[in-house]
């Protein structure tokens, strides 16, 4: 299985789809709230919601839905990353539900070498979250350093730092 790309793989309008897609529990949505300690009555409360908000139910915290995707992303996009470099853009389109189930794609909109070192190259993506019914709820772009192949060679391939089982 392909974790990543380097550098050379990528190329511009390629659209990869992530797979599989991760259906969002109440316990995800409360556990990722109450880890990053965003107590918002809107993603915790399902009374206040019910009562106050023009939904009627538990919003999930956008952090968690962006979170999602960008993790669904990595084996297709940043797995062999050197580096993350910028979240240039991040709108949630529309609310995402307890029982939603998320799916992404990435597209491919601009790489460029890097210009102080040859053995790598950024890569700009867009990544573009659908829920179960194919509705747009999340947006962002980002750029990602990758390298060339010659970078994963001279470090071990594929695998690095896989060890060589020794067959005791």
């Amino acid at each position: 299985m392909q974790f990543g790309r380097y550098y050379e793989e990528f190329e511009v309008g390629a659209v990869y789809k992530h797979w599989p897609g991760k259906t969002v529990t109440e316990y995800d949505d409360h556990l990722f709230c109450l880890l990053t300690m965003n107590h918002h009555p809107l993603h915790l409360d399902a009374h206040y919601a019910e009562e106050t908000t023009q939904f009627k139910r538990n919003v999930v915290v956008g952090n968690y839905v962006y979170s999602l995707l960008l993790g669904m992303s990595v084996p297709d996009v940043s797995g062999k990353a050197i580096a993350n470099l910028e979240v240039e853009s991040l709108r949630h389109v529309k609310p995402v539900f307890h029982g939603d189930t998320i799916y992404g794609e990435s597209e491919v909109l601009g790489k460029v070498e890097s210009k102080s070192k040859d053995d790598r190259g950024i890569v700009q993506v867009e990544t573009r979250g659908y829920n179960q019914d194919g509705t747009l709820v999340c947006i962002y772009r980002r750029k990602v350093m990758v390298p060339k192949r010659s970078y994963g060679e001279a470090r071990g391939g594929e695998q690095p730092g896989r060890p060589v089982p020794n067959g005791t």
